[in-house]
């Protein structure tokens, strides 16, 4: 299942994030995939306010992983954009963050890929012709992935030309 949307504006990024963040169960693990400035740390944002945080959202491209502890689930946010190697991944200990209560999102999988589980959802962003306006790829592979895309739907974010 793959479904494209026209992002608008960054209320719009906050919207689908939310979306994603409300919908997602734990033990995924959402590939966040873009251009350094596409939105993933926007999208990631949003999804984290949507479920109630209210404290800063930045992103872990110094500290690789930023963790947002709620009441049922924990939120991993992982940037891998500096891994030049996956075995770094092995030295990092961060495996021990992929467990069946959490939520990982993760940015830069392609540079761990072969070390990630499969993620439930790929989600891409790239600018589009205009302004601050995204568009926003999503790519279900597990029933997990598929209930995230069906939320994105149903929260009326425009589809991509």
């Amino acid at each position: 299942m793959s479904d494209h949307y026209h992002l608008v504006d960054i209320a719009a990024t906050h919207r689908a994030g939310a979306a994603i963040a409300r919908a997602a169960t734990g033990g995924m693990v959402i590939a966040l995939r873009g251009d350094l400035g596409a939105g993933k740390t926007t999208l990631v944002r949003g999804g984290l306010q949507g479920m109630g945080w209210t404290g800063s959202v930045k992103s872990p491209t110094y500290t690789l992983v930023e963790h947002y502890p709620f009441s049922s689930l924990y939120f991993y946010h992982f940037d891998f954009y500096r891994f030049a190697d996956p075995n770094e991944w092995e030295t990092a200990g961060l495996a021990e963050c992929f467990r069946p209560d959490s939520v990982c999102l993760v940015e830069w999988p392609e540079r761990i890929d072969e070390l990630l589980p499969q993620p439930d959802l790929d989600v891409s962003l790239s600018p589009a012709a205009h302004d601050d306006a995204r568009v926003l790829a999503l790519r279900a592979h597990t029933p997990a992935g598929r209930q995230c895309v069906a939320a994105v739907h149903a929260a009326g974010l425009l589809p991509a030309a």
